[in-house]
This record gives structure tokens, C-alpha cells and sequence, in this order.
């Protein structure tokens, strides 16, 4: 049924634009998601994609998300805690970073250190799980929270690494950021926009962050009954693998509003690829599948600077 909505949705896309540019992250797209080809040149023919933002920036904050995640804060380097699920995707999530951030810059995505030169930042770093392993992998990383407890706990695993300690822990904003002028090759936020109070702020934050030709990068899940069924009912409810209240289905954004979105801020979104989990094996892999856990690939536009 939600298979048979999206296309529709994608085919009234399709109809605006006779183009294609957008991929997934295998290129041999299944015919269920090959529509999402269309979004890229209709985003790009939206009069909104112009439109100059407010000079100011509200926050995004939502803090009756920003306390659920406060009660957990402590477990965050439990391997076997509430955060398990971001432990054991991470490899699956570096994988995706590793091969699209490398083709962008033009890095050996083969070197123990292709982020070499470069500067990130990771929005809602939390206790700094992805942040770490970026900064070994050469990158000059910025990771900050809005949780005190977070970056707290950031700070002492990362001095227990000599490569780690080089991070700048922050407790701060992407808004607050903006205001300070701060701008990064690469901006990240994995699993933060389904918490934010207005993902539509929040992404013109993380497109103000992002140089001109830089790259964006997030990930979310989708607003789909099969997420509602896995992401909630099973993931929170059957198999406790995190707190129950965890996600709002409210909060979560479907693919094609999640590039929309972006377009609006100047992001325009190359690639996207799902997360598919293997209880057999207990591992995650990419996948062409975007209806439940998916991952966007942007390049900020030179021409339309949010800023």
C-alpha cells in the first residue's frame, strides 16, 4: 500500500520534469525507487530554490527530545546499552561516508586516512560514537551537542585516544554556529533531524555551515507503516532495543520531503541509500530499500549561498 502512495507521489513529480539526476546508492536502482531520479531536476526548477532565507536563524531545539535523550546520556559507550542500534549501524554508516565524501573530494577511499585535510563537523555528536572514528580516519573534526552531559562524556572517551583528543567538543548549536561564521567541507547529522523541532531551520543551518561545493550529509527514517512497524512496534516495544518513546512517526520524514527540504536550503541531494538489517547475522548493510532507514548524500549549491 505505502509502496503503491509513493510512486503515485513520485509519478505527479515525474510529470514536472523530463530529467533525471539523482541516484541511489546502487546504480542498478530497483524499479520501486527508480522515481526518485526525478526529484533532482524538479528541485532545481522550484521557485522556492531562490527564495533568500530569514536573516535570522530560529532554533531548532525541541527539548522534550533533548530530555529523553539527557535520561540515556551516560550509556552512550555501552556497546549493549540504548544506543546499540547506532553502535552496530556505525560501520554500515562509515561505509556510505567513506565512499560518497571520497568520490566528492577526490580522496583514495583505500587510504587509512582519506579524510586527510579536511574539516567536519557532527551535528548532535552525542557522546561522539561517529565523530571519533572520522577523526581517525584523518578528518578535522568539530563534534557538537546540546546536551552539557553529552559533550562531557565526549570529551573523557576521546582523551582515552591521542588521535580522538584532537576533536573540539562543543556544546552548542548549528544556529549558534551560523552566528559564529564557522563553515565545513563536510556537515553531518545522522539521526537528529527526526528530533529537531522545525527540520526545515535546522537544514538551512546545516546548508549555512556547508562551503560552497561542500557536502551534507544526513540520515533519518523514513515516514513509512513499515518504519512505524520496525522503527517503533519492534525496535522500542518487542525487542527493547531502545527506550520506549524513543521516535515520534510524526517526526520522521519521507525521502522525497527530506530532499525537498534541502533544495530549499541549497543542498542538492546526488545520492541516497538505505540501511537494511540482517537479524541472522546481526549486521546492517546499504541497500537500495529507503523504506525504512535511509541516508542522503548533498552538495551545497555555489549559486544559491543560504548564507
Amino acid at each position: 500500500m505505502f509502496r503503491r502512495m509513493f510512486s503515485r507521489s513520485l509519478y505527479r513529480l515525474q510529470n514536472l520534469s523530463g530529467s533525471r539526476g539523482l541516484s541511489l546508492h546502487n546504480q542498478s536502482i530497483s524499479s520501486d525507487y527508480a522515481g526518485l531520479a526525478a526529484f533532482q531536476p524538479l528541485l532545481h526548477n522550484r521557485p522556492y530554490a531562490t527564495t533568500p532565507p530569514p536573516a535570522a536563524f530560529a532554533s531548532s531545539l525541541n527539548q522534550t527530545e533533548l530530555a529523553k535523550f539527557a535520561a540515556i546520556a551516560d550509556s552512550w559507550w555501552d556497546a549493549e546499552g540504548p544506543f546499540k542500534p547506532l553502535h552496530v549501524m556505525n560501520p554500515t554508516r562509515l561505509a556510505f561516508l567513506r565512499s560518497t565524501l571520497c568520490r566528492h573530494f577526490g580522496k583514495d577511499p583505500f587510504s587509512p586516512r582519506p579524510f586527510e585535510g579536511l574539516k567536519f563537523v557532527d551535528v548532535g555528536c552525542g557522546g561522539g560514537i561517529l565523530s571519533e572514528p572520522l577523526a581517525r580516519m584523518g578528518a578535522s573534526v568539530t563534534g557538537i551537542d546540546a546536551l552539557e552531559k553529552n559533550i562531557k562524556i565526549a570529551r573523557l572517551h576521546a582523551d582515552l585516544d591521542p588521535v580522538a583528543s584532537s576533536i573540539e567538543y562543543r556544546c552548542t548549536t548549528a544556529e549558534s554556529l551560523v552566528e559564529e561564521q564557522m563553515a565545513f567541507d563536510a556537515v553531518i547529522a545522522l539521526e537528529v533531524i527526526e528530533h529537531v523541532a522545525d527540520p526545515a531551520e535546522f537544514c538551512k543551518s546545516l546548508s549555512s555551515l556547508t562551503v560552497s561545493n561542500g557536502a551534507t550529509v544526513i540520515s533519518t527514517i523514513n515516514r513509512s507503516m513499515r518504519a512505524y512497524a520496525t522503527a517503533i512496534v519492534a525496535a522500542e516495544y518487542i525487542l527493547h532495543w531502545l527506550p520506549k518513546g524513543t521516535h515520534q512517526w510524526s517526526s520522521f520524514l519521507t525521502p522525497e520531503e527530506l530532499v525537498l527540504i534541502l533544495q530549499r536550503a541549497s543542498i542538492s541531494v546526488k545520492e541516497m541509500a538505505g540501511f537494511v538489517y540482517d537479524p541472522l547475522t546481526g549486521q546492517w548493510s546499504l541497500t537500495d530499500d529507503i523504506g525504512v532507514n535511509f541516508i542522503a548524500f548533498g552538495i551545497k549549491t555555489a549559486n544559491n549561498s543560504s548564507v
